[in-house]
């Protein structure tokens, strides 16, 4: 199959999934795509929204249009590690003897809904650390891998603090994507009041299967970017770094520490999807602009000065994103300036004759 055509039955197919999805969620455009966008790139997603605005559906949405085996693991202060990954149980076979049989847990599926994931104590929040950065599940000292495409879609409510565990550091950069769910507006509202008095199922159809999708992976995979492209979103990470050596004004005042390596694999990865997306072989600023919302949000520490004036993660993004614009535009200013100079010494020198 040429290029062209690959391209082609990408865009069919995200079309397709868009159509599908939004026959169960009203809204939430951006969401919708960049939840997409993980999962098309291999990566986990954190979705944090207020109670109600359609989170979970979402995600149940998605097993239902990939055809893919769903599992909902419900975090609560009593879940234990056991009940994510499966345990070791004793039967007895027909001539009586006991013998210890693994049993699967929740997290033996495809796509795993962690919901209100904060409100696990860590010890099992930490039972999705391999899972997720590995795709295998150690118990009792045995590896068993899982199967692929493999995705953790977990939510949580930013509203609530007592009785619920924030996620450490080491996790949350183990999500590709940190996705903020809006309320939705009141002509969103109204068609969700109007659909739900109908049917409170999902009505959504298969519309990719997991072949296909890991198919999609494997053609994002080989988008091109461009060596200016790697730098800008190398620089654009490095940025983050209050103490680096490339670190960017708003890094130095509002940020403690920045973001990790795994930020930058992650910018990347999901740019080369959203090129594809729309129609593109090659991955542009914009892209990488775009997404980097939703890959650094989560991976940056604010410090107490930002926490203080109430400075958003997304604020000082686009701080740093400005601040990257201008001096890439002051360079461009430079090297022009530099090409007149040179011009008019080649005139007035004769160098061209």
């Amino acid at each position: 199959m040429k290029v062209e055509e690959y391209v082609n039955r990408f865009s069919e197919l995200m079309n397709n999934i868009f159509e599908q999805i939004k026959r169960d969620v009203i809204g939430q455009k951006d969401v919708i795509e960049e939840t997409i966008i993980a999962m098309i790139a291999g990566g986990n997603v954190l979705l944090e929204g207020v109670p109600g605005v359609g989170k979970t559906r979402l995600v149940r949405s998605l097993g239902r249009v990939f055809d893919l085996p769903f599992s909902r693991i419900q975090f609560t202060p009593d879940l234990m590690p056991a009940d994510v990954t499966g345990t070791n149980i004793i039967v007895q076979d027909e001539n009586g003897n006991s013998t210890f049989q693994f049993q699967p847990g929740p997290i033996f599926s495809n796509i795993i809904l962690a919901d209100e994931i904060n409100r696990a104590t860590p010890k099992t929040q930490s039972a999705l650390l391999e899972a997720m950065q590995e795709h295998k599940v150690t118990v009792m000292g045995v590896s068993r891998q899982l199967d692929e495409p493999f995705f953790v879609l977990a939510t949580q409510n930013p509203i609530e603090q007592d009785g619920t565990y924030p996620l450490p550091e080491a996790q949350l950069d183990r999500f590709m994507f940190k996705l903020l769910v809006p309320n939705p507006e009141p002509e969103e509202l109204k068609a969700i009041i109007n659909m739900t008095q109908k049917t409170m199922d999902e009505v959504a159809e298969q519309a990719c299967t997991g072949e296909q999708l890991l198919l999609m992976r494997r053609v994002a995979n080989n988008i091109l970017v461009a060596n200016s492209v790697m730098d800008y979103a190398i620089k654009l990470c490095s940025a983050t770094q209050p103490d680096g050596k490339y670190a960017s004004n708003a890094a130095k005042k509002y940020l403690r520490f920045g973001v990790s390596p795994r930020a930058g694999q992650a910018l990347i990865s999901s740019a080369k999807v959203l090129a594809l997306m729309n129609g593109r072989f090659n991955v542009s600023y914009g892209d990488i602009n775009k997404l980097a919302y939703p890959v650094l949000r989560h991976r940056v520490k604010l410090n107490f000065e930002a926490i203080s004036s109430r400075i958003t993660p997304d604020e000082i993004i686009t701080m740093i994103i400005d601040e990257l614009a201008g001096m890439k535009e002051n360079k461009i200013n430079d090297v022009s300036d530099d090409e007149d100079v040179d011009k008019k010494k080649k005139g007035k020198f004769g160098r061209n004759r």
